[in-house]
Parts: C-alpha cells; structure tokens; sequence
C-alpha cells in the first residue's frame, strides 16, 4: 500500500493547506515579505522599489517627494499602510503612484491579509503591467494560501498562472535598472524565473496535474545551496503519484535536510518512498 499523500485540493484539503501556508507565514512572520529562491530573501530586492528615472525627474514637488519618503522609510506595516493611504488619495496621479501600491503590497502581505495584498498588486499592475515583482510575488503567494472551497478559488489560480507565466515572458525583456549592478540584475532576474516556476508548479499540484507541476518544480528546484522546502516537498508528492518513487525519496532527503516545520514530515516520506521503490519496478 502507497504511503499517505497529500491528494492535491480534493482529499486532505485542510493539511494541503496548511503544509503549503507554512513558507507564507513564516516570510511574513520574519519580516521579509519577499518569496526568494523560492521563499529567501534576495539582496538585489531588500529595497521597497527604487524609482525610475522618469519618476524622479516627475516628482519634483517637496512636499509629495517628502510623502513619499516617510511612506519609503516607515518599518511597520499599519504605518506604512497609514502612509500609503493618504498618499494616494492626497497624491492620485502622481508617478510614485505605482511604487507606493507596491508597498502597501508588501505592508498587507505582512499582516497576512490577502484580500488588499491582491487589490493592490491589481492597482500596482494597472499602472505597470510588467512589474515582474509584483507578478512573481502574487503569482507565489495564490496557490500557498488557495483552498478549493475558497468561492474564488479557481478564478485566483487562474489569475497566478497567468501572472507566473507573463512573468516569464517578460523577463528576458527587461531593461537594468540604473540602481543595480550586472550581477545584481542577473540574481534578481533568476530569482523571479525560480518563483514564477514554483508558483506555476504549485497551481498545478493544486489542480491535480502532478505531471506538469513536477516539471515546473524541478525548474524551481535546481541543485543549489538553498531550496525551496515546499517546492521538495511537494514535488515529492508529484513524483508519487506518478510512481516515481526513487525521484521522490530523493528529493524527500533533500527537504529533511533543510530546517524548519517540514523537516520531519520529509524525512518520514523519504523512508517511507525507499520502501515502496522497490514494489514499483
């Protein structure tokens, strides 16, 4: 008899949820709201969002650029909401209007509160359709929090795939920021090509295409220092359902190694795989 899976959407729902929430609670918790490599925090994107040199050149006004910048310096997320609020109603069609949605993006995915971290990613991309960290960011974010009876749930898993996806369009597309170095552009850039795989590989775990989803999560899961946890785990489970269970211990071993509140849960799968590889042959 195959181990216990966790069966996408439909048969163990609440702990589906629950394991794949953890990366998202524990970003907010920890004070990085930034998905990395998929879940780390990236150095060339612990800065809110620098300007472009249009908005600089745009935003002249003392007292909308000094607005601005308390919003940009304010390090807790109910005054940085505070902030961005008012700047915007005071401020409408000012050319810092799309980074300050990108904030206040940040400010609700701190407090977890996922229903104005959607509205202002929709308001940030309404202003810039190829911010690739806004599209990265919620096209990651829908399927660890998704749950089937979510009145929404298939419309938002619809929206990520298509975020995750543009967002890999766009990027070999991009243009360096003035701020960044080469190295820099190239890191963030891999990066967002890490999250948007996962998040992609996510979506179709959720809707029960473990074939696909193993594909885009070995993508997000390269031989690198830091993994994902929950890409492993997840893709571990890909690998059973489609009787690859040596793939599945190994990559099993890989999450155990890595500390936190699946660490246990992927050893136990890892033992548990090695034994049913031989029955699948």
């Amino acid at each position: 008899m195959r181990i216990s899976r966790c069966l996408a959407a439909r048969k163990l729902p609440f702990l589906c949820s629950a394991f794949l929430a953890v990366a998202v609670s524990s970003h907010a918790q920890g004070g990085s709201v930034r998905p990395g490599n998929a879940g780390q925090v990236d150095g060339a994107q612990t800065e809110l969002h620098e300007l472009t040199d249009v908005q600089r050149q745009n935003s002249e006004n003392p007292e909308e650029a000094a607005a601005y910048k308390a919003f940009y310096n304010a390090n807790e997320p109910a005054k940085k909401i505070q902030l961005g609020t008012s700047f915007l109603k005071k401020y409408p069609k000012s050319y810092l209007a799309e980074p300050v949605e990108v904030g206040l993006m940040d400010a609700y995915y701190s407090n977890q509160d996922w229903k104005n971290v959607y509205a202002a990613a929709d308001s940030a991309l309404a202003l810039k359709p190829d911010d690739v960290y806004v599209l990265t960011t919620v096209g990651w974010l829908i399927p660890h929090v998704y749950h089937p009876d979510d009145p929404d749930a298939g419309k938002l898993l619809d929206t990520a795939e298509q975020y995750s996806k543009y967002a890999i369009d766009v990027l070999p597309k991009m243009e360096k920021p003035s701020h960044t170095n080469d190295a820099q552009f190239a890191a963030m850039k891999a990066q967002s090509a890490l999250r948007a795989h996962s998040a992609l590989g996510l979506i179709y775990f959720r809707r029960d295409d473990f074939e696909d989803s193993a594909k885009e999560l070995q993508q997000s899961t390269p031989s690198t220092p830091n993994p994902d946890a929950t890409d492993l785990f997840v893709l571990g489970i890909d690998f059973e359902h489609l009787d690859r269970f040596s793939d599945a211990a190994g990559v099993y071993d890989r999450c155990g190694q890595i500390a936190g509140p699946l660490q246990d849960r992927c050893k136990q799968s890892a033992d548990a795989a090695k034994k049913q590889a031989p029955q699948s042959k």
